[in-house]
């Protein structure tokens, strides 16, 4: 089993539309939706919610 087909990389990117974005991985057991999760953006310095993009 490829190491891929658990635990796929996924880019948050943020919904402060400023265009930055994380890179992670999730578990597809765990979280099958899209995550979401509240991190903080450099670009206007702030906390803002970054959702997965595919």
């Amino acid at each position: 089993m490829a190491r891929t087909d658990i635990r796929p990389i996924v880019k948050l990117r943020s919904t402060a539309g400023t265009g930055y974005t994380y890179i992670t991985r999730k578990s597809r057991r765990n979280d099958p939706e899209r995550m979401v999760l509240r991190k903080y953006d450099p670009i206007i310095r702030r906390h803002v919610d970054f959702r997965e993009e595919r």
